[in-house]
């Protein structure tokens, strides 16, 4: 059986992951504990947290955010989907002007805090797609 080769290339613009999944939820707090009661998630304000390494660098941590948001929330827009999905990227920059010269609508310009930068686009199915390049 051959060997499988995974790719360590980190500055290609593109999608590397999954780093969170959002839907609406008529109340997230009771969504919460019901998760946290039935199904052993750690819950918080904010959801829940799933870690995991990263196979080319296992000294990395990556999380992935499970939350529920309060149905009606603009968070969501200008999508009128129950969901968003955040993919983990990296090169956001060079992603970003991928899109553009693509052609795909691109909701805002890349911010920047302490944990990463993120944008939001929209697929052409009128799902408001989270792009997220993770802080060092």
């Amino acid at each position: 059986m051959a060997e499988q080769k995974h790719n360590t290339d980190t500055t290609t613009p593109k999608v590397t992951g999954i780093g969170g999944i959002f839907f609406f939820s008529e109340n997230p707090k009771e969504t919460n504990e019901w998760y946290r009661k039935n199904l052993g998630l750690e819950t918080n304000d904010y959801g829940s947290t799933f870690e995991s390494r990263n196979i080319n660098r296992p000294e990395e941590i990556n999380a992935l955010q499970w939350s529920p948001f309060k149905k009606g929330s603009d968070y969501f827009a200008p999508s009128k989907k129950e969901f968003m999905i955040n993919y983990r990227v990296q090169n956001i920059e060079g992603l970003v002007a991928q899109l553009k010269a693509s052609g795909v609508t691109i909701l805002d310009e890349i911010q920047t805090y302490d944990y990463g930068k993120f944008v939001h686009i929209m697929d052409p199915e009128g799902n408001k797609l989270e792009l997220w390049e993770p802080a060092e």
